[in-house]
């Protein structure tokens, strides 16, 4: 299954690893290689880290702590203290070394700098009192992600994922009611 980076910052994207947390939860880093491909694929992260099982256990305890603490905060609620414990202790790690060349920027470090430095991020995230936190508004979808749209009118976490389907089932519903309504069935629908 491919990752998706929408919800617009590093922490809220691995949080959003978890799939319909709660309906029924689909966890997309199942393995060690897939939280190396996750972190590779992220583009504010180094693009080669390696997880032994203990680095991989500390990755998903952090996830877990960063939905919480972006759940409190969409909940307008206190902070977990566990979860606190567990975020400010990643962020305290080694961090990235940053190299900027004409090629770009290029971060590199290893599995635990990469985890500081999504720690990091979602404590950046979460302490800003400026921050639109939300839900997306697709049923049975559970991310939480960062809305910077003019008016913070953003409904849902990506066009592509929820978007698109929301949309898809509001048209197939109008299709649906307009022909019930003149008496006929639509086609596709028997």
């Amino acid at each position: 299954m491919d990752f998706a980076f929408v919800s617009g910052n590093p922490a809220l994207d691995l949080a959003g690893t978890v799939l319909s947390r709660r309906d029924e939860p689909i966890d997309l880093l199942a393995a060690p290689a897939d939280l190396e491909r996750w972190v590779t694929e992220c583009d504010e992260l180094p693009d080669r880290a390696t997880a032994d099982v203990a680095t991989f256990e500390s990755a998903l305890s952090l996830r877990e702590a960063l939905y919480r603490l972006a759940l409190d905060r969409v909940l307008d609620r206190p902070f977990d203290p566990g979860s606190l414990k567990i975020v400010n202790d990643a962020a305290a790690g080694p961090v990235p070394t940053i190299k900027l060349s004409d090629a770009g920027l290029r971060l590199s470090g290893d599995l635990l700098a990469a985890l500081s430095q999504v720690a990091r991020s979602g404590i950046a995230v979460l302490a800003d009192p400026h921050a639109c936190l939300k839900e997306c508004g697709r049923a049975g979808c559970t991310r939480i992600y960062l809305d910077r749209s003019r008016g913070a009118r953003r409904t849902w976490c990506g066009m592509s994922e929820c978007g698109n389907r929301v949309k898809a089932a509001a048209y197939r519903a109008r299709r649906q009611a307009s022909a019930t309504a003149k008496g006929r069935v639509p086609e596709g629908t028997t």
